[in-house]
């Protein structure tokens, strides 16, 4: 090893378990991009219109890709092994949603939609029983 490279070579080592320490991961944002998801579809069936349908399936499709962005993250990044003691089923919450979530982007389906928000549901409440919302929220909100 030459100089320069101990020289650069780091001399700490930090371990965390997520990206961030805790407190910063909220089932909150899945939920306001499912139910972007939601509305949109709903905006579909009301509207005819070739071009306006184009665009909105592209949109839903963004926001899909964002909800199950958000799910991944909470899911590997807050959660711990601890956690399952409370929520036994918490991969299983987690592997079903993120399902539904590719459901809801390929459909245009109301009751497909409603389905991710229930589950989101199961997971801000298993998000909850873990500490999540002490850890996070300020003052409550949103709530």
């Amino acid at each position: 090893m030459s100089r320069l490279t101990r020289w650069l070579a780091p001399n700490t080592v930090a371990r965390a378990h997520c990206d961030l320490p805790c407190g910063i991961y909220d089932p909150e944002q899945a939920r306001i991009e499912a139910e972007s998801c939601y509305k949109i579809i709903e905006k579909m069936g009301a509207n005819q219109d070739t071009a306006f349908r184009t665009r909105a399936i592209h949109i839903k499709e963004e926001r899909a890709d964002l909800v199950k962005h958000h799910l991944d993250v909470l899911w590997h990044d807050y959660f711990k092994p601890e956690h399952l003691e409370k929520v036994p089923n918490l991969h299983e919450l987690f592997w079903n949603a993120n399902k539904q979530v590719s459901k809801v982007k390929a459909s245009t389906e109301l009751t497909d939609a409603q389905q991710l928000l229930s589950m989101i549901d199961e997971i801000d409440a298993a998000w909850k029983a873990t500490g999540g919302e002490e850890k996070t929220r300020v003052n409550g909100r949103p709530g």
